[in-house]
């Protein structure tokens, strides 16, 4: 079990398994800032900012806590029951209502991002108008199903504790300092909106499947996101380069 020691600095070993840890982190934290993202630029204006930091700063405390109980979390890797041949645990079961929350958020967004108009919810300023509680709920909703996982990844990567506490701080640092940037690119590019979602949407039935006991390796799906937002930035700076033609020759026109 994990000991909470600094020995780890005398060693390049543990500066290794630091450093790797701490990627790892931050990569993961991508899923969750982008839902992050998607979700507080639906907040009227004035509350987005407020519900990113409110949203991260739980999760902060959250990771802590788990990390602080640790064994119970390793714990539930143990099977509970067996079903359709596979021996579900705690973590699997986590798991896939994870995903299938995921699931279900993403398509509705989607649906909303394709048909704004027919939808219920009530759209004020030209933001949908939400729930500042409900939008942050649902922020530690859908961390409290990746920091299992990831907890549980790191057990497996280092058995120093303090290790695991550094990269947490590391990677909701770093969520912190990414999280409106990132929003707000996500709102000024509607294409990327789409982009994001269906990452969410793969995100998800990963989830699913891994909760089943069908390990779907993440550098598959951020390799696949990774080549869409590459194109997808290729078609901005065209669109762009277009625009700035149209707007010379209308000029010149003008003129």
């Amino acid at each position: 079990m994990p000991e909470l020691s600094f020995d780890f600095l005398f060693t390049a070993e543990g500066w290794i398994a630091m450093a790797a840890l701490i990627a790892m982190e931050v990569v993961l934290g991508i899923d969750n800032l982008i839902f992050i993202s998607i979700l507080t630029n639906k907040l009227p204006a004035e509350h987005r900012a407020r519900a990113r930091r409110l949203g991260i700063g739980a999760a902060l405390i959250m990771r802590l806590i788990l990390l602080a109980t640790i064994a119970w979390i390793v714990g539930m890797t143990t099977p509970v029951f067996t079903a359709f041949g596979h021996a579900f645990s705690w973590r699997d079961l986590i798991l896939i209502a994870g995903g299938l929350f995921l699931v279900w958020k993403a398509t509705k967004e989607i649906h909303h991002t394709v048909d704004p108009v027919d939808h219920k919810d009530n759209v004020v300023g030209g933001a949908v108008s939400a729930s500042l509680g409900g939008a942050i709920f649902q922020i530690l909703l859908l961390d409290l199903v990746f920091s299992v996982d990831s907890i549980i990844t790191a057990v497996g990567m280092t058995d120093h504790l303090a290790i695991m506490y550094i990269a947490v701080l590391v990677s909701i640092t770093v969520m912190l300092v990414a999280a409106t940037p990132l929003a707000n690119f996500i709102e000024r590019n509607p294409t990327i909106v789409m982009l994001a979602l269906s990452f969410l949407l793969m995100i998800g039935m990963s989830l699913i499947a891994d909760g089943m006991g069908f390990h779907v390796p993440k550098g598959y799906i951020y390799a696949a996101m990774g080549f869409s937002a590459f194109v997808e930035g290729l078609n901005i700076i065209a669109r762009r380069k277009s625009a700035g033609a149209a707007e010379a020759a209308e000029a010149e026109d003008r003129a």
